[in-house]
């Protein structure tokens, strides 16, 4: 009689904490699929490198001289891709990993871009860190040209409601002296 009260109560236990287990598992799964993410289309007013004026920094398909994006969130990474437009002449696609690790883009002989991408623990805050390198003219000397770079760290924060993308940005670059800091506002454009 005894074995079986034993047995009676090891079963309830392990009953019990499989519905634990299970009713927990449900709620984590619950809170990742409702947290809102990069994902959609985004329109500004501007583009990114309009506002600290480095516009001159960026390839003409490079996603910093684009007033629209489409991006597509999947797990560890997500695509930013622009539409050929009036202000960005080439489509173009980046992929964003948040490994951290350093990346390149090529836009030519002397053109070309760095970059890395962390996501923030509630993937609501994503930090790019970039830095584009051109040729560009040298002040009071004719045809002479002299490399440039820009180096860039923006702050991407998605709103609670992820209806926008408020971007700050940093710069500074060898053709200048001072930081230049100025903030982007993306909104989404389809629900």
């Amino acid at each position: 009689m005894a074995e079986n009260k034993k047995r009676y109560i090891l079963a309830s236990l392990l009953i019990l904490l499989t519905m634990v287990m299970y009713i927990s598992v449900q709620a984590q799964q619950k809170n990742g699929t409702n947290r809102p993410n990069f994902s959609g289309q985004w329109q500004a007013k501007e583009a990114i490198s309009i506002g600290g004026n480095i516009f001159c920094s960026y390839d003409a398909g490079d996603r910093m001289a684009s007033k629209s994006m489409k991006i597509v969130e999947r797990g560890n990474f997500l695509t930013i891709e622009n539409p050929a437009s009036n202000n960005a002449s080439v489509k173009s696609l980046e992929k964003m990993v948040f490994d951290g690790k350093t990346r390149q883009i090529s836009h030519g002989e002397e053109n070309r871009k760095t970059f890395s991408v962390k996501l923030s623990n509630g993937g609501q805050t994503m930090t790019i860190r970039s830095i584009a390198y051109f040729i560009t003219g040298t002040p009071y000397k004719v045809n002479k040209k002299q490399q440039a770079y820009t180096d860039v760290t923006e702050v991407w924060n998605l709103s609670n409601d992820g209806k926008s993308i408020a971007v700050l940005a940093k710069a500074k670059s060898n053709i200048w002296k001072e930081e230049r800091s100025w903030k982007t506002v993306f909104n989404k454009v389809n629900y």
